[in-house]
């Protein structure tokens, strides 16, 4: 999956071509048209990997997403040499302009249509032979994953938004009207339940294949769309299926691995976006990621999260004080207690619970982490390098981004279960992530409320820095009451305000799209 990442469509996705005649009227015979290129499995599995190489764009997963929601979810916090555009997330100051935001939202609208292209060529395209039969229905439920992944983050960061169903339609609409929150939920439902009817199960996947959608992949992002919507019974009966046969999903035997390179194959990753550590191929740019994909940056498919996380490196944040303190609590007994995935999350001193030192495999042997030298600063281990090499050299980094795993799943399991008001149904699952972590198991639960906030904080300690806290806060109703409080803390001033609950319409789409513009409501949203 990799290397089909690469390709990228080198047909340049001719999603722009439209047959435009010169004024001469003078048509090349030989050249592919939007009508011609997409007649046969290749091209149209072309199609496919160029959308899925939009997880790779900017504001995408390969760069800015993850500061993004680790900033605005407080898992991480700011360092003084991060600036520009993302240094306003970490406190919400940013406005409809910021650039970061605008990377997201026009990355999301990237990939819908290219999902869109897919579905329209894919459904004009008659294949005779049985296997070409299954691929076209493959191909059409990976667009709707892709495009019911993308309809779900628009709908959630921004509310109304305007609905894009098919190419035809972004071709002849220009400027769509914002649909309702309940559309845009439906069309994400139908997506979803396509693409279960029609994706393979893990276990019938080639391993060339590793990193598509499948069964298991689009069951739980349609779990996640229940559970989101508040439809917990919906979200129990969805989720509950990736528990048992056909599936075989387990949770890693080491914690750790899941954020190492080798972590391709765990049986706990239900999807996750590709990389490739750019040293590997030796080709394309490293720094593809400041907008070099598709054009200047060559094949590259790396992250470069290591490096701007990266404590001996660029050293862009911290890891917060709140998700630091929060791995400290009283066990059953009203002890004091550390739980043990601090050792995995972040560098710290002792008292923390932080790893205290690293480079533990490096030739030079291990090196005491410089606590007191990062300025008191807690750093991220997770998705980190620092095991094995002192610091990097250059974004580079290979290591999977997780957009979904089985702890994750678990965990929403027993969500579902607290909000129907049966924490014991619940405690099952929330034990077996901690037992896996090493941290002590509940023998009860309490009621529903003590039970959702013991769940909440599991959420926050098994999923930090996987770019989880700021939706879970966004379903909960709790971002403006926990992020104020948070950020008073540490940067002297309650920043979040009622109209952060959604993020900014881009004044780039209010610039061109006068249906979205005269529908904003304070200049934001």
């Amino acid at each position: 999956m990799k290397k089909l990442f690469a390709i990228i469509l080198g047909a340049g996705m001719l999603t722009s071509v439209g047959c435009k005649k010169s004024l001469l009227d003078v048509e090349n015979p030989g050249a592919y048209s939007y009508e011609t290129y997409f007649t046969d499995a290749p091209q149209i599995n072309e199609a496919v990997i160029a959308t899925y190489a939009v997880f790779l764009h900017n504001g995408m997963w390969s760069r800015e997403y993850y500061f993004i929601m680790d900033l605005m979810g407080n898992d991480a916090k700011r360092d003084a040499p991060l600036q520009g555009d993302i240094r306003p997330l970490s406190d919400f100051t940013f406005t409809p302009a910021n650039s970061i935001l605008t990377n997201l939202w026009s990355g999301l609208y990237r990939m819908v249509l290219r999902s869109n292209v897919v579905i329209d060529r894919a459904n004009a395209w008659n294949p005779t032979t049985d296997a070409n039969k299954a691929l076209k229905k493959q191909y059409i439920a990976e667009a709707k994953f892709m495009r019911g992944y993308a309809n779900m983050q628009l709908v959630t960061l921004w509310g109304r938004v305007p609905l894009r169903s098919s190419y035809i339609e972004s071709i002849t609409n220009l400027y769509p009207k914002r649909n309702s929150v309940e559309e845009l939920w439906a069309a994400v439902e139908a997506d979803l339940k396509d693409a279960v009817t029609d994706l393979p199960l893990p276990k019938d996947q080639a391993s060339s294949d590793l990193g598509r959608a499948n069964k298991g992949s689009a069951i739980a992002l349609l779990g996640r769309a229940y559970l989101y919507q508040k439809k917990y019974q919906d979200a129990n009966t969805t989720l509950l299926a990736l528990t048992k046969a056909p599936y075989t999903y387990s949770l890693s035997t080491k914690f750790d691995d899941l954020f190492s390179q080798t972590n391709q194959n765990n049986p706990e990753i239900v999807f996750q976006v590709m990389h490739a550590t750019w040293t590997d191929w030796g080709i394309g740019n490293q720094y593809y990621v400041f907008g070099g994909q598709e054009t200047w940056g060559g094949k590259a498919t790396h992250s470069d999260r290591a490096q701007e996380y990266g404590f001996n490196d660029w050293r862009n944040v911290f890891v917060s004080d709140a998700l630091v303190q929060a791995y400290k609590y009283k066990n059953e007994k009203n002890e004091d207690y550390i739980d043990p995935r601090a050792k995995s999350t972040f560098y710290g001193d002792a008292a923390s619970g932080g790893k205290t030192d690293y480079c533990n495999h490096c030739a030079e042997g291990t090196i005491p982490f410089p606590f007191t030298e990062s300025e008191g600063g807690y750093r991220w281990r997770k998705y980190q390098y620092y095991e094995d090499v002192k610091s990097y050299g250059g974004p580079q980094s290979g290591i999977n981004s997780l957009v979904i795993r089985y702890a994750d799943v678990l965990l929403m399991i027993a969500e579902t279960y607290i909000q129907q008001n049966d924490p014991n149904s619940a405690q099952p699952y929330i034990n077996d992530v901690r037992k896996r972590a090493g941290a002590f198991e509940y023998t009860t639960l309490g009621g529903k409320d003590n039970a959702m906030q013991l769940l909440m904080r599991e959420r926050r300690l098994e999923l930090a820095g996987e770019q989880s806290r700021y939706f879970d806060l966004l379903r909960w109703g709790l971002l403006k009451t926990v992020l104020n409080a948070e950020l008073k803390d540490q940067y002297e001033a309650e920043t979040f305000q009622d109209k952060n609950v959604l993020l900014p319409i881009p004044q780039q789409e209010k610039d061109t799209n006068p249906n979205v513009s005269g529908d904003v409501a304070n200049s934001w949203n």
